[in-house]
């Protein structure tokens, strides 16, 4: 073969991994637009009908109110009762699954051995993939009657039975994400503490979690935006009352369970009750942001640089 054959050959080579290198890029960029296109397209659905929801009930009378009974001919549309349903069962559960999902990472990343690690946290994840109705009948059957016989008066349906195993589902995305920023964590960062005379607990927590606190926000933040957006746990268990209460005892309802309740189809397509469902949930998604974006500020604040 030639020099210029063989030069020929070569330019052909590179023009063909060029090509391929294009056809790559403008798939990912595809899928990378789809999810774009379909953030855009939920957020255009939502404001659009909310538009029509706020064109029949002012703004200030959505937020202002404190009664929601909007499937009843005296209507009303007072979205803070939602709200409290929400947060209360969000705290609830956040108290559970942080405290335990955060020590859990810590003894993951920092104590356990390589074989307990690995059997560990595909057990631990395992939490994750079970339907989140059958969490809903555990809560309902097992938790609340177990937590009667210590406070007899609680309802059959409440707040805090929801909110506790909502913080169990969640634990598996707060360890295993912290676990994942801890262990991300230079090792010559533990080797200097322990060079000071750190021990391995002093380390772990006043070496490793700091530096890796950016990564633990994003887990922290990402199991608040799953128990927000929690829906058949709080449809069983819960109770589904509107009540303007914050008191875990009792029961509510939450943004993602009325939506539930409306779109089995009682209500006729197009009526002021229906467009209820957009108003919730374009304030569902606005609360979500709110977290994201202080998730995103927590990151930027708290990212070490290495």
């Amino acid at each position: 073969m030639t020099g210029d054959a063989r030069l020929a050959e070569l330019a052909q080579m590179k023009a063909a991994r060029k090509r391929k290198d294009k056809v790559i890029e403008a798939v990912l960029l595809l899928a990378a637009c789809v999810s774009v296109f379909t953030t855009l397209a939920i957020v255009y659905i939502l404001v659009k009908e909310s538009v029509v929801f706020f064109s029949h009930v002012p703004l200030w009378t959505f937020l202002s109110d404190t009664q929601w009974t909007p499937l009843f001919d005296d209507a009303h549309f007072g979205i803070a009762v939602l709200l409290s349903g929400t947060l209360s069962s969000s705290l609830v559960a956040l108290a559970i699954a942080i405290p335990l999902g955060t020590i859990i990472a810590i003894y993951l990343s920092e104590f356990a051995g390589y074989r307990t690690r690995e059997v560990l946290k595909p057990v631990l994840e395992l939490l994750s993939g079970i339907p989140t109705i059958i969490y809903g009948f555990f809560a309902l059957l097992v938790v609340t009657p177990l937590i009667q016989k210590i406070y007899p008066d609680l309802p059959t349906f409440n707040i805090l039975s929801a909110g506790i195993v909502m913080g169990i589902m969640i634990i598996p995305y707060v360890s295993s994400l912290s676990e994942d920023a801890m262990r991300a964590v230079p090792m010559s960062l533990r080797e200097g503490a322990y060079a000071m005379g750190s021990t391995r607990f002093q380390t772990a927590t006043r070496v490793v979690v700091p530096a890796a606190f950016s990564g633990i926000a994003s887990a922290y933040i990402l199991g608040i935006s799953r128990a927000v957006g929690e829906t058949m746990i709080l449809a069983v268990a819960a109770g589904m009352q509107p009540n303007l209460t914050l008191n875990p005892l009792e029961p509510a309802a939450t943004i993602t369970s009325y939506i539930v309740q409306v779109a089995l189809g009682d209500l006729p397509h197009g009526s002021v009750g229906y467009q209820t469902i957009f108003a919730a949930g374009l304030t569902l998604m606005l609360l979500t942001l709110m977290f994201n974006l202080l998730g995103y500020w927590l990151r930027r604040k708290f990212r070490e640089a290495y």
